[in-house]
């Protein structure tokens, strides 16, 4: 009974002395595997470079292989081959490559994995002691500060004297590092220039000029440093898109990373945005860096200078308000080089509207918070515009970048003003940001409200009182495209804030159709004889590019009257409605502004801003 237990224990031992003998055997014998080689690490980014891990080897001995990617708790991630026959001292076709994801073809975590081979005729498994480790994590880069000053907001060129933007930047550098200068507005982002940063750089200076050594054009610039890690990862302090430029517009709206901004301004000056009395004392900023300048003021259809001053370089004009009726004046600055010019609303000194004095007739309206708003100007020092377009609080009171011009005066507000000046219309003038205040003439106590151009947001307040304004029997023309669509609020820190997205319906509920781009006659279909909009021009507005039709009129409106398009038939681009008491008209079409100053009148535009001036002013 006792011989059995000792019978099996000593073929135990034999049978371990002879695993042992075999295993040295095995130990010092030549490897099955050999040529082992494999990928140190991998970056599956889809960017092209080291997008996946490679293991390589071949066989002493024919046999059937299974590849697998192990994690680090030794379970299979990922099986590269499967129990395939393999030839002696023969390639493994296909190679063995990684891609970073599981059997399942979910995205494996970054991390270190091993590999484990098995020889199913050999009875052998092999697990190299090396990894692979998988890193998509890119470097990131950062731009500290610029000098030479290092205070908050934008580093300006061109410095006093000549000098260059210091950018510094960290932690140390990667390999092929080089830094971009973008200018990110006005406009659409573009790249001026690409350098290779020196090894160990901590600093680079730009001294203002493109790739082809020239002067860069005024605007926001943004500097982003680039360099690439050990693993194939490329990292910049700003992400960047897929053509390589710097993306700026972020839901929820954020500053860029880093203080990268410089602006680039050789002139500029700031405006008023609430309109100034007749004959008073005022003042615009100046920033000519530091350049002698002059300065001129007239009024915007006039070319008499009303006032003008010689050369100087204090970085403020004083002089008073141009007296005479109400308008739209113009401020240029000029160096040898450069001009600037900006504009400002003056209201003659009378009884303001809605006191004991008799009720006026026009109060045009001037959308300085859509100026403001879309003003293209780097305030923080982040290298992208503050505009409320990005959705990115801004002063009201700014100042005015590139030309000096709001973005789509020319194209608008200048055309219906210099039409009202030439044709001796009398008028008040304010602007939204005005009303907003309480300061200057208030929309109570005058028949007719003009907004001459573009007016995206406006507060609720205002929105409130344009729409109270017309219910009580006011008219409201609105010249603008993308109008009346959106709200904007003050904030606490006095800034225009929290900007809502563009709406279907204006402040009117009329419901309006996205701009085309598709050109059509204009024929009226629809004439209410209370107001005549269409009784002294041809009833045909041709050859119109682009209109902005009103789907509906929404539930306090009716539709009066209406010319609409022909190809497509049938759409509602020009439009009276009458809301409440009042009346609402709205062109409908961006080229309406332009035509009102073409050198031939059009014979149907012309009397319908005559018509809807009859309208406004009754």
């Amino acid at each position: 009974m006792r011989r059995a237990p000792v019978a099996v224990f000593g073929v135990l031992v034999a049978a371990t002395f002879a695993a042992f003998f075999v295993a040295q055997r095995l130990k010092n014998a030549p490897t099955v595997v050999q040529g082992l080689t494999h990928t140190p690490r991998f970056s599956p980014n889809g960017d092209g470079r080291k997008d996946h891990g490679h293991v390589t080897f071949k066989l002493k001995k024919a046999d059937d292989v299974t590849v697998q990617v192990l994690d680090a708790d030794g379970d299979v991630v990922k099986t590269l081959l499967d129990d395939k026959h393999v030839g002696a001292y023969q390639p493994i076709v296909p190679s063995l490559n990684w891609d970073g994801r599981t059997d399942g073809g979910a995205v494996a975590p970054d991390g270190r994995y091993r590999v484990k081979i098995t020889l199913r005729r050999e009875g052998r498994t092999l697990i190299p002691e090396w990894s692979i480790l998988k890193d998509t994590k890119a470097p990131v880069p950062k731009v500290t500060a610029i000098g030479p000053q290092k205070q908050y907001g934008p580093e300006l060129l061109p410095e006093a004297g000549g000098g260059a933007a210091q950018i510094h930047f960290g932690p140390a550098l990667g390999k092929n590092a080089k830094i971009h200068i973008f200018r990110t507005a006005p406009g659409a982002p573009r790249e001026v220039l690409q350098r290779p940063l020196a090894p160990g750089a901590k600093r680079f200076d730009w001294d203002g000029t493109d790739e082809a050594g020239d002067p860069a054009p005024p605007g926001t610039y943004l500097a982003v440093p680039e360099w690439r890690d050990a693993t194939g990862n490329i990292g910049t302090s700003v992400p960047l898109d897929r053509h390589g430029l710097p993306i700026l517009n972020r839901s929820p709206p954020t500053r860029l990373p880093g203080r990268g901004g410089i602006t680039v301004r050789y002139l500029a000056a700031q405006p008023p945005v609430l309109p100034l009395k007749a004959r008073d004392p005022m003042h615009i900023d100046v920033d000519a860096r530091r350049q002698r300048y002059s300065w001129s003021v007239r009024r915007l259809a006039g070319a008499t200078v009303n006032r003008s001053g010689n050369p100087k370089t204090n970085t403020r004009v004083n002089f008073h308000a141009p007296g005479g009726k109400s308008g739209v004046y113009v401020f240029e600055a000029r160096t040898a080089t450069h001009r600037t010019t900006v504009v400002f609303g003056v209201q003659a000194r009378r009884p303001v509207a809605g006191t004991a004095a008799k009720p006026r007739g026009v109060l045009v309206v001037l959308p300085a918070i859509t100026w403001q708003g879309r003003n293209p100007l780097d305030a923080d020092g982040d290298g992208a515009p503050d505009t409320l377009d990005r959705g990115v609080p801004v002063r009201p009171f700014r100042i005015m970048a590139g030309s000096g011009l709001p973005q789509g005066f020319a194209e608008r507000e200048a055309h219906v003003l210099r039409w009202l000046d030439r044709n001796g219309k009398r008028y008040d003038v304010t602007t939204d940001a005005a009303l907003l205040a309480g300061r200057g003439p208030r929309l109570t106590g005058h028949h007719g409200v003009l907004i001459p151009g573009d007016a995206r947001w406006l507060p609720t307040r205002v929105r409130q009182d344009l729409r109270a304004f017309a219910r009580r029997g006011g008219t409201v023309v609105s010249v603008g495209i993308d109008s009346l669509r959106r709200s904007v609020r003050l904030d606490a820190k006095g800034r225009l804030a929290d900007p809502s997205a563009e709406r279907r319906t204006d402040v009117f509920g009329s419901r309006i159709a996205p701009l085309q781009q598709r050109t059509t006659d204009l024929e009226v279909f629809q004439e209410d004889k209370t107001v005549d909009l269409f009784k002294d021009g041809t009833g045909l507005f041709k050859t119109v590019p682009a209109w902005e039709a009103t789907e509906t009129s929404g539930p306090d409106a009716d539709l009066i009257t209406r010319a609409v398009t022909v190809d497509p038939p049938g759409r509602n681009v020009i439009v009276g409605l009458r809301f409440g008491k009042g009346l609402v008209l709205r062109p409908g079409f961006p080229d309406f502004a332009p035509r009102l100053s073409a050198p031939t009148p059009d014979p149907a535009v012309a009397p319908l801003m005559a018509r809807m001036w009859t309208l406004l002013s009754r």
